[in-house]
């Protein structure tokens, strides 16, 4: 029997393909195993040596090996060297010697093998292989020791035996199945100029990366899809048209007496609390209630500069102890920043489909308020939902929102091009310095050049931009990567062709 690749043939250096040892390299160049086996003296004849193949293994290349091992029976033994980076050594032991458990991946059911962190397909499992593979572990590459212990492993092989097991048919490597893509669900930041830009990319984020939950509510179970921490800068927090609005499903006439109920210092007897009312009605000081947004806007016209407009909606002694029907909406802070009014609000938990909008709403309506009675205008309104979540049975409309998302860049109507998205941390000029022959990108903002990178190579710039966290919006960094690159095509060209007229 030869060793015959389903996968990765391109990859693999074959030696003698009937051989029954594989040599396994996990991160190092197979190349550099092969200059040590041969240095060792160890049989590299295609037509004698015991060694089938050898290739590497980083790791996400897991399944595609036990697949061509169960094709190749005939690999009764693998040598592992190199440089364990990964841990890619210890997922293929375990694999062999503890097998798999069950565990979820990413929202959706998947296998681990056991004593590890690696996650794999089930449809591959220790036995189905017809006979058991003997591993032998060894050190480097460049140890001198290693060098030795291949050559006495090589040397005190039992006589070779053909194989009589017959191939396997491997199942499919599967196709992803997840209900959810990974990020830091801890830390999504998102800058839009309007409520509903902002809406939309809320429930994009909570469609691909939340999490999915399973809460108690009211004596059931109900699924979630939730993200923590979220941000939500809206630079510019101004009603929209009821044209707008009715496009995603909301209407301007509802969010206006939303906006009228959340400035109503008076609870209804049948309401365990309201926004307003906790606002403005129902803290008191020395028997008096306690107005916080006219106290808030008053200290803002006294002293614009103050920090200390900050509001909290939230009452230990009652809250807390409590546990339930209790206020989302928890803090709201005004900030005077570049000349503007901003209001930083904190909700400690948010239906996003639903409350979101309307609550962003009812916050353009508090931020008037205050900036009116301190005769301030309104800048941003930055929304933190602690908890934030899409319900289950909103997922068909959350997913036709989601679907509409064709890209991430800003179309210009007047040019009809799609521009990667404005970027807060300024704007980039890529050329290079024929002096030097060095690659150059000037940061600028607002038209003012405000410093410059330099580097031989494109990687040498871009670990610079990096490391000054320069830019701060996806598309803009894949747009400059893409001109970086092609600069240092360009740059690379010319040089060559001055060096050939000199």
């Amino acid at each position: 029997m030869h060793f015959e690749a389903l996968y990765y043939a391109e990859r693999l250096n074959l030696v003698n393909p009937a051989g029954d040892v594989a040599l396994c390299t996990l991160w190092s160049k197979p190349e550099a195993a092969l200059k040590i086996v041969e240095e060792a003296g160890i049989d590299l004849s295609p037509e004698t040596s015991r060694l089938a193949v050898v290739t590497n293994l980083y790791g996400n290349g897991l399944p595609q090996m036990l697949r061509n091992l169960l094709w190749n029976p005939q690999i009764r033994r693998i040598v592992i060297v190199g440089k364990n980076l990964s841990g890619s050594r210890e997922w293929l032991l375990n694999f062999f010697e503890h097998g798999l458990e069950e565990v979820e991946f990413l929202g959706a059911k998947a296998h681990r093998i056991r004593n590890t962190t690696r996650t794999i397909d089930g449809l591959v499992l220790p036995e189905h292989f017809a006979t058991k593979i003997e591993f032998a572990v060894f050190g480097d590459i460049g140890d001198a020791a290693t060098k030795i212990s291949l050559k006495d492993y090589f040397d005190a092989l039992p006589t070779f035996a053909a194989c009589i097991a017959a191939r396997v048919q491997p199942p499919e490597i599967p196709e992803p199945a997840v209900t959810r893509y990974p990020s830091e669900a801890r830390a999504h930041t998102i800058v839009r100029r309007t409520p509903m830009e902002a809406w939309s990319e809320l429930i994009f984020r909570l469609y691909r990366f939340g999490h999915r939950n399973m809460v108690a509510k009211k004596g059931t179970l109900e699924g979630r899809m939730e993200l923590q921490n979220i941000k939500v800068i809206v630079e510019q927090p101004v009603e929209e048209s009821n044209e707008t609005l009715v496009a995603y499903g909301f209407s301007l006439e509802k969010f206006r007496g939303y906006q009228q109920r959340i400035l109503d210092p008076n609870k209804p007897a049948d309401l365990g609390y309201t926004y307003g009312n906790r606002l403005r009605g129902y803290f008191t000081q020395n028997g008096d209630l306690v107005d916080s947004l006219v106290i808030a806007g008053d200290r803002l016209k006294a002293k614009p500069d103050s920090r200390h407009a900050y509001i909290s909606l939230w009452d230990n002694s009652r809250d807390l102890p409590e546990g339930s029907n209790t206020p989302c909406f928890v803090t709201a802070f005004f900030r005077l920043c570049e000349g503007k009014l901003t209001l930083t609000a904190t909700f400690r938990a948010h239906n996003a489909m639903e409350a979101w909008p309307e609550n962003l709403y009812g916050l353009i309506a508090i931020q008037r308020f205050v900036c009116e009675r301190a005769g301030l205008p309104p800048g941003p309104i930055t929304v933190i939902s602690h908890s934030i979540s899409i319900d289950l049975p909103s997922l068909e409309k959350a997913k036709r929102i989601v679907d509409a998302k064709e890209t991430d860049e800003v179309l210009d109507p007047a040019t009809g091009k799609w521009n990667p998205r404005f970027d807060p941390n300024g704007t980039f000029t890529t050329t290079y310095d024929r002096t030097n022959w060095e690659l150059l990108v000037e940061h600028s903002f607002d038209g003012m050049k405000i410093g410059e990178y330099r580097g031989k190579t494109a990687e040498e710039v871009e670990r610079k931009l990096a490391r000054d966290v320069a830019l701060s919006e996806i598309s803009h960094a894949l747009y400059l990567g893409r001109e970086i690159a092609r600069k240092e095509f360009e740059m690379k060209a010319e040089k060559a062709r001055a060096a050939k007229s000199e």
